[in-house]
């Protein structure tokens, strides 16, 4: 009985500081451990942000659309990744959308335009005659140089092909030799529409032209991450987009976490009321439960998301309905006249068939769900399945380790204890 007792302290006292790191964290000496609220990587909707969706406009189909979406995602990954933006998840939908779901960025309004531009660039002469195209650029970036008062631009300098280097050779030698600047002037063209017109002084024959303008930093950036990821194969039209406030998802979370708190509280009340002891383990098998999910979230940088939320409080339906079903079996075995111990043993064997039947069968659905879903229903997916393997963890050898030492501290009598009245 000592030993029992002894054990179901330490319990109770780790499941409290584990709770306690949980929620404040840990600084002592060389360790530091963030707090789970801290440490979760939220979703789109909890951190803000924005998601697009984009469809081509195209009459191709079967293995010819496959490989241009294919292509028409890498180069939006491209330009988002110029963006800085961390973990975007960019998906193709169906046959002809792609989904770009952009969590935390700063200007959304930014980042559509310039994922749905089709970035066609070209380099005109004189006479409006497409001479070079974007498929002889082989790199673009920012760089600055000195303006008319002294100080520093940002402009973007291009690096071209053996090939383009040639021609932008050969086309920059002829038009230096021209009288006037009107016949010396390249056009460089993006998506039709001009953004700078230099007029040629000598010939560049290092295939690294300056794209100079009127251009903020962002811009430049913007311009020269377009060039360097190249032109959509497809044309593509935005479907849909949903702009999401940082405040907005912050607001969601809070109540969120808050409505989930109370619920825990209303839980363990009533399984300690109408079960007891046994109520009580439950609800000690609840707070590890709910540590494993967000602990193990963590460990594997799963993005929480608000279906997410829910999918966690279905999980802990799912462990409540487990414990139920166990205390009731327990019940009907101490009426029999059984002993407690043998009744506790004989509730979890009779109830474990009816548990392992309905978590399977959710568990089947988290996994369809994961596999086969987009966005949002992922997530769901995601703490659905590790709810239920926590559930099974906690609801079964967690509360039956701890029953059987309450059973050996409490003795082989006081059925009350047990939620049992009258035997």
């Amino acid at each position: 009985m000592k030993k029992s007792l002894i054990i179901l302290i330490s319990i109770v006292l780790i499941i409290i500081l584990l709770s306690c790191i949980a929620v404040f964290g840990l600084n002592i000496g060389n360790i530091s451990i963030n707090n789970v609220k801290d440490s979760l990587e939220l979703g789109l909707d909890l951190n803000g942000g924005i998601y697009v969706v984009l469809e081509a406009q195209t009459d191709k189909k079967g293995e010819e659309l496959n490989k241009l979406m294919e292509q028409t995602k890498s180069i939006i990954m491209q330009r988002v990744d110029g963006l800085g933006v961390s973990e975007p998840n960019i998906m193709i939908e169906g046959n002809n959308r792609i989904r770009i779901e952009l969590a935390g960025i700063k200007d959304p309004q930014q980042a559509i335009d310039l994922i749905g531009k089709t970035a066609q660039l070209e380099f005109l002469n004189p006479n409006k005659e497409v001479v070079l195209t974007g498929k002889n650029i082989v790199d673009a970036k920012v760089v600055y140089k000195n303006d008319q008062l002294g100080g520093n631009k940002p402009v973007v300098s291009i690096e071209m092909d053996d090939e383009g280097t040639k021609i932008f050779y050969d086309l920059t030698k002829e038009l230096s030799t021209r009288s006037t600047r009107t016949d010396k002037i390249v056009y460089i063209v993006l998506d039709g529409k001009v953004i700078s017109a230099p007029a040629v002084a000598e010939p560049i024959d290092n295939g690294k032209p300056i794209i100079d303008g009127d251009f903020t930093f962002e811009e430049a950036n913007n311009l020269a991450t377009l060039i360097r990821a190249g032109a959509l194969p497809l044309t593509m039209k935005e479907l849909q987009t949903s702009i999401i406030g940082p405040s907005l998802g912050l607001e969601a979370f809070e109540k969120s976490i808050f409505a989930a708190g109370i619920a825990l509280l209303i839980i363990f009340l009533i399984m300690i009321v109408i079960y007891k002891l046994p109520g009580f383990v439950a609800s000690l098998g609840l707070v590890l439960y709910t540590l494993i999910v967000l602990y193990f979230m963590v460990l594997i940088h799963a993005k929480l998301t608000l279906p997410g939320i829910a999918g966690l409080v279905l999980s802990i339906g799912m462990a409540v309905d487990a414990n139920v079903i166990i205390f009731e079996r327990i019940k009907e075995e101490i009426k029999s006249g059984k002993t407690i111990r043998v009744s506790v043993m004989a509730g979890f064997n009779r109830a474990l068939r009816s548990i392992l039947d309905s978590n399977i069968t959710t568990l089947i659905a988290g996994i369809v769900l994961y596999f086969f879903g987009l966005g949002p229903i992922k997530g769901f997916g995601v703490t659905l399945i590790i709810g239920i393997v926590a559930s099974m963890i906690t609801a079964v050898l967690f509360t039956k380790y701890v029953l059987k030492l309450i059973v050996d501290i409490t003795g082989n009598k006081n059925p009350w204890l047990y939620g049992v009245k009258e035997v």
